[in-house]
């Protein structure tokens, strides 16, 4: 992760800067969950059941706030659905 200086004060104004291909990477991710999500017509409690954690994580997971999703959970999740097959909600 890069850091970088906001002026020239002192190290409590020093910023993460996100790495662009992982933020890439993370909404590329988000975005074939979505997918999943809503060809299935499943609603947040089930995706939550599904990927063991909780609604307000599906919550934010479905309105793309990923900061607290790293890329290795993201794909963890994808291959947990491929694992449950296609099956939905009718």
């Amino acid at each position: 992760m890069r850091m970088f200086w906001i002026g020239v004060a002192s190290r409590e104004h020093v910023l993460r800067a996100p790495d662009a291909a992982e933020l890439d990477t993370k909404a590329r991710l988000g975005a074939a969950i979505n997918r999943i999500v809503e060809r299935r017509g499943l609603y947040q409690a089930e995706v939550a059941t599904a990927l063991e954690i909780n609604q307000p994580k599906v919550s934010a997971l479905l309105h793309y706030k990923l900061e607290g999703f790293s890329v290795e959970r993201l794909m963890r999740f994808l291959v947990s659905w491929s694992l449950l097959g296609r099956t939905s909600r009718s």
